[in-house]
């Protein structure tokens, strides 16, 4: 096996130098040796040091320890995370006692045994690596962090719905209040959600998205409570469940109408007590976790308890929002559109694009049944497509009116499978006011399929 690990011995006693690294040496990639401490900060600075064994007294006559206790406080002051075992003399226990309080890692006494070194000095190793290693996790949750802030605050508009609705979210935010959001696909539940968090006093911690629709019932709390290894097949090691991943922030539940109520009873079970058990283990785990949910279901289908249970919506929606339709704030389309313009203009070919006046006429009159992604997806469709800088019209394909019946009724006249899938998908979608769930359910679709379709075609 390959030796790693950079070891640092800081010694007056050229025989403990010596016989230190003709030891470690054998288990370790590197053994630097220093009988001046104060050399110790250019060598810090020089290595990558995995380890460092410190002697608690320097010079002749030296007992005291005090430059010991000295020279690994600066250390510490220099590096934080670095790991420091002391050599002592048998008679010096307790001043090793409060090295160890000030910040060493352990200590091994002169004459030491050979046995004990090694496996002090490898455990020191180790140590050092797992605070290496929990360093990088922390800046990289750092970076999602603000990552998933930053992704919040894309809300476009102009209308007074859209303003009203921001005022409530800025009210909202700074509480740890449930919030469930309401309101056709398409229209921005996941923009809102993000900026909740966003402005939340929980926006340096983790926000969390899970679609709710696309969990099987059969991983439905391995996905959110998490398992343990062996617990069922293919469970070959222990998995964090998302409630726990999202812990100290936001957790948003997409799609949650769709949940079955078998399983919101096991939901409302896990919020109440606010406790997860994994699968496969007895131990509870607590947790700290703002819920926001959402849906796309009529409010009255929600209150429905024959669809949905009233306990767990009355632990949901302790502030409820519903987000108007595109077609119910006209004021926003334009808006809108000419963000995506210039979003699409610059990622395809960087060309300045705009919008005829006819154009912009025909995205007021539409009906905009997709909402707000199905604005950015003309939009996107048209910088691609357009040949002219100037978009009419026709560029944005928008529906012209035709009836779904007459369409059907046209024979088609290209049979490449995938554009026929492609516009199938899209009929589908147009016909059910792009509801996910009842466009998959009658093209005989999981909700999942759906979308890696949609994702294929570009829709």
């Amino acid at each position: 096996m390959e030796k790693t690990g950079t070891i640092l011995i800081v010694d007056d006693d050229d025989d403990i130098l010596t016989a230190g690294r003709l030891l470690l040496r054998r288990q370790f990639a590197e053994v630097i040796t220093c009988r001046q401490p104060e050399e110790v900060p250019g060598l810090l600075s020089q290595h990558a040091i995995d380890a460092i064994l410190l002697d608690m007294n320097f010079g002749p006559g030296e007992s005291s320890g005090d430059q010991g206790l000295l020279w690994l406080q600066k250390i510490l002051e220099l590096d934080p995370d670095a790991v420091v075992v002391m050599i002592t003399a048998h008679g010096n226990i307790d001043t090793a006692v409060e090295a160890m309080k000030l910040g060493a890692t352990d200590f091994v006494a002169k004459p030491w045994q050979n046995e004990k070194v090694v496996a002090t000095v490898s455990a020191a190793v180790k140590l050092h690596r797992s605070r290496a290693e929990t360093e990088s996790l922390r800046k990289t949750n750092q970076l999602l962090v603000e990552e998933s802030v930053a992704r919040g605050s894309d809300i476009i508009g102009e209308s007074s719905a859209i303003e009203q609705l921001l005022d409530i979210v800025r009210r909202a935010a700074p509480t740890d209040a449930n919030v469930l959001i309401l309101g056709e696909n398409g229209t921005g539940k996941e923009l809102i959600a993000r900026e909740i968090h966003r402005q939340s006093l929980r926006s340096d911690q983790p926000f969390l998205s899970i679609d709710m629709g696309s969990i099987s019932e059969t991983l439905f709390e391995s996905e959110l409570f998490g398992h343990r290894k062996g617990a069922f097949t293919d469970a070959n090691e222990d998995r964090l469940g998302r409630i726990q991943a999202a812990n100290g922030g936001t957790l948003f539940l997409d799609e949650i109408g769709n949940l079955p109520l078998h399983l919101q009873s096991k939901l409302l079970s896990v919020l109440e007590q606010r406790q997860v058990t994994p699968v496969g283990s007895n131990t509870p785990l607590d947790f700290d976790v703002r819920i926001v949910t959402a849906t796309n279901v009529p409010p009255t289908y929600l209150r429905d308890g024959s669809h949905f249970r009233p306990d767990l919506l009355f632990r949901l929606n302790t502030v409820e929002l519903t987000i108007p339709p595109l077609r119910e704030r006209p004021d926003d389309i334009l808006p809108i559109a000419l963000h995506y313009l210039e979003v699409y203009s610059r990622k395809y070919g960087d060309r300045v694009r705009r919008f005829s006046p006819a154009a912009k006429r025909a995205m007021l009159d539409y009906e905009w049944p997709g909402n707000v992604r199905a604005l950015r997806h003309a939009v996107e469709r048209a910088v691609i497509l357009a040949e002219e800088d100037v978009l009419s019209p026709s560029d944005l394909q928008l529906d012209d009116g035709v009836s779904e019946t007459e369409n059907l009724a046209i024979a088609p006249t290209i049979l490449n499978l995938d554009h026929l899938e492609r516009e199938t998908i899209q009929k589908a979608l147009r016909k059910h006011g792009f509801n996910i769930s009842r466009a998959a359910n009658e093209l005989g679709l999981t909700r999942a399929s759906l979308y890696r379709r949609m994702e294929k075609h570009d829709i």
